[in-house]
Parts: C-alpha cells; sequence; structure tokens
C-alpha cells in the first residue's frame, strides 16, 4: 500500500501518510486487549513503518549526485544498525513491553518534525520531472536555490524545452514492467538474491544459538556493521556488480561449508564461519536493495523498490519455520537456500552495472543500461581519431603528421616492391 501511495502521490506525501498512520497505531498497540487484535494492529503498524523507510530511502537517494549515492545509503544504514545496537538497552530500562511500545511511538514523534518543515523533506524533483508535473518540479527547485543562496531568476527554459504547452501529469505502475525487456530481468534478479540473502541469514544465526544470552544478537548487529564498512570499500572501486557476485559466493561458500562439515568442525569454527556468512548475507541485501534503486527507473522507483523490500521481509519470515520444523526443516530449508545461492551467482552476470552514472528517469533511459564486460575493460584507439568531422580534445598534430607520413612510406615501399615483382616477371 505504501508503496502504491510513494510512486503515486510522491515521496513526501508517502511519508506524510505512512507517519499519520504509525502514530496512532503505535499507541493502540499498549492497549490492545487481546492477541487477536495485537496481531491485526502490529501488521498495519508494520507496514506504516515500512512506508517510512522507503520513502526516506528513494528521496535520499534521488536528491544525492551519482558519486555520493552509496555513501549517503551507507551513512543511512549505519543510523539503522545503531538502533539495533540501542533497541536492547532500551528494552532494559523500559522493563515491560507495553512501555517500549509507547517509547518507540513518543520516538516516532521526532519525524514530524519533516512534515511541518517542507525544507527538511521536500518533494524529489527528479520524480516531478519525470512525471511531468513541471509547475512543482520548478516550486522545488526555487526552495532549493533560496535555501543555498542562489538567484536563478526563475529560469527554466530548459526545463520548459522538454515538452511543449502544458503536459498532463503521467503515472506508472509496476505493471508498466510488462512491456520491457530488461528492466523486468534485473528487477527480477535483483529481488531474488535479495531474498536468498535474507532467507539464508537464520540459517548462520541459528548455530550462534549456542552462545546463549545476548551474544548472538550483538554477534550480528556486529557482522552488520563490518558489511556496511566493507561495502562503502569495495562497491566505489570494484562496481556494484562484481562486489555483489563476490558477497554471494561467499554467502554459498560458508553455508555449504556449515552444511556439509558442521558435524566435522570445532565450535569456534563453525561460529567464526556463521559470523562470515552472516556479514556477507547482509551485505548482499543490503546492496541488492541499492542497486535495484539503481536499476530501476524514477517513474517505477517506488513500486519496484517496495516489493524487492517485501521479498526481503519475506525470507525473514522463514525463521520461524525452522523452529516449527526444528532440524528436519533446518536441514531441508539450509539445502534449497544454498542451492538458489548458486541460482543467483549465474543470474547475477546479466545485470548492468551502474556505477558513478546518472539514474534513469524513463522506461526507455532503464532499457539503455547494458551489461559491461565483468573483468575486461573497454579499451580506446591509441592514435586520437577525429569525431562527427571535428578534431577531439585529445587531438595532437604532430601524432597525425607521424601517422600521414608513415603510411606514405608505407604506400610507396609496397608500390616499389610490386614494380620490381612485376619487372622480375617479365624478365
Amino acid at each position: 500500500m505504501q508503496c502504491s501511495v510513494c510512486f503515486r502521490f510522491g515521496r513526501r506525501n508517502g511519508f506524510i501518510s505512512a507517519l499519520v498512520v504509525a502514530l496512532p497505531l503505535g499507541v493502540a498497540l499498549c492497549f490492545s486487549p487481546g492477541y487477536l487484535s495485537f496481531m491485526a494492529i502490529r501488521i498495519v503498524f508494520g507496514a506504516a513503518l515500512s512506508g517510512i523507510f522507503l520513502s526516506f530511502y528513494i528521496a535520499r537517494l534521488e536528491l544525492c549526485p551519482p558519486g555520493l549515492r552509496l555513501m549517503i545509503t551507507m551513512i543511512g544504514g549505519f543510523f539503522w544498525l545503531g538502533g539495533e545496537l540501542l533497541l536492547p538497552g532500551v528494552a532494559v530500562l523500559c522493563s515491560d513491553w507495553k512501555v517500549l511500545q509507547g517509547a518507540i511511538s513518543g520516538a516516532l514523534l521526532l519525524l514530524s518534525g519533516y512534515w511541518c518543515c517542507h525544507l527538511l523533506f521536500p518533494e524529489s524533483p527528479r520524480w516531478l520531472l519525470a512525471t511531468r508535473q513541471l509547475n512543482r518540479c520548478k516550486a522545488e527547485l526555487c526552495l532549493f536555490s533560496r535555501a543555498n543562496g542562489i538567484d536563478t531568476g526563475e529560469d527554466f527554459a530548459e526545463i520548459d524545452s522538454l515538452w511543449r504547452g502544458f503536459p498532463r501529469p503521467r503515472y506508472y505502475s509496476f505493471c508498466s514492467l510488462v512491456g520491457t525487456r530488461l528492466i523486468w530481468r534485473n528487477a527480477l534478479i535483483l529481488g531474488f538474491t535479495t531474498f536468498i540473502g535474507s532467507g539464508i541469514r537464520p540459517c548462520f544465526a541459528r548455530n550462534l544459538m549456542a552462545l546463549g544470552g545476548s551474544t548472538p544478537y550483538f554477534l550480528q548487529a556486529g557482522s552488520e556493521v563490518l558489511a556496511c564498512i566493507s561495502l562503502c570499500i569495495t562497491v566505489n572501486h570494484w562496481g556494484r556488480r562484481a562486489v555483489l557476485l563476490l558477497f554471494t559466493i561467499l554467502t554459498g561458500f560458508c553455508s555449504l561449508l556449515l552444511l556439509a562439515l558442521t558435524q566435522y568442525l570445532f565450535t569456534a569454527v563453525s561460529i567464526a564461519i556463521s559470523v562470515l556468512g552472516s556479514l556477507s548475507s547482509h551485505a548482499v541485501v543490503m546492496l541488492s536493495v541499492f542497486y535495484a534503486s539503481e536499476v530501476l527507473p524514477t517513474v517505477i522507483r517506488g513500486s519496484g523498490l517496495g516489493i524487492i523490500l517485501g521479498l526481503s521481509m519475506l525470507g525473514r519470515a522463514s525463521f520461524p519455520m525452522i523452529v516449527l520444523q526444528q532440524r528436519s526443516g533446518f536441514f531441508l530449508h539450509h539445502v534449497v537456500f544454498s542451492s538458489f545461492c548458486i541460482l543467483s551467482v549465474l543470474s547475477l552476470l546479466l545485470l548492468p552495472e551502474t556505477k558513478r552514472k546518472a539514474l534513469p528517469d524513463t522506461l526507455r533511459q532503464g532499457e539503455g543500461l547494458r551489461r559491461p564486460p565483468l573483468l575486461l575493460q573497454a579499451t580506446q584507439d591509441a592514435v586520437p581519431l577525429l569525431s562527427h568531422g571535428k578534431p577531439r580534445a585529445d587531438y595532437n598534430p604532430d601524432s597525425y603528421a607521424q601517422l600521414a607520413s608513415s603510411t606514405k612510406k608505407m604506400i610507396r615501399s609496397n608500390s616499389t616492391h610490386g614494380q620490381d615483382n612485376k619487372a622480375l616477371t617479365n624478365d
């Protein structure tokens, strides 16, 4: 529901609607009379929280330049992990789940500042321009320019030149992917990879349960912090596809090791492999969601990313199945997701590379993302050539002079050699 609001009514309106739903439901959870009512309210409350996260995630991404998208996203991930690390301490201080729920609902009131102050959470000009809402786009750009102390003079001739007259706004849904050739494939691959990364994490978490107490929780949170740090270091250097492929292979390798050698390994080695697998699986989930936000066009980014995050939640829901089925269910779950990892590794090779590229806004731009070689880089000609009848920026007259003289010498030598051969034939 919230992803539909996000792509149809905008990032800011999606955030406001999710916040309006989450605040009263968070308070209502503290006074729920029974189990069934608690579950119903909890489901809607969780959906509203997911809508808040999705709106923030997309708006933050669309306001960043290409070189800073990864860093800003990882900073947001560190705040998320900070909340996970603080949660046990807050739970100890509250001592009752109703008090804890009330504290969480009270923390949501801090987000009302984004609602009251438009400058703190503006609407995405990229989305407004992609959906042909030119007047609102101009208003948001004027707001940005005034906040930065820049006088644009309200000159938006370039924006007006994109469409003639007064175009009607055009909205898209996730069903628009049916007519595409590459976008739906990229979304399917990344959604499948996100589902695998989330679903296989309980396999590593189960081995950490032997430590008891709160140690497994902090080990997983620490592995998530290390995963964020490793993504910050590697992704901008090696690219999205290569790093995602590396962490997916590492996740499958750790899963297969635990699946085949658990009874032969020492406890310390099994725990170390489980922590490494938890790290790599969390990196797979974070990078898959970020990768999908760069591959999906702006016009369907809200709905597409919402469905991919839904697949991530579906993978997390597999942990209760393991607990209910006990050991037999755990083994089958482990085998299935390890096999899925191998299939995911093969499909990731089909993805395009989006490192330092502008976000696609339309379906046509999303279709234009191509798959480059994984290791080989595109080579350029050693000699600068002319482009469209005009010399390029790296044009060097000396190089052309040497090229011309060398070509003349080669032609003369070939012609001389041909005349000598003809004379010998006549003789």
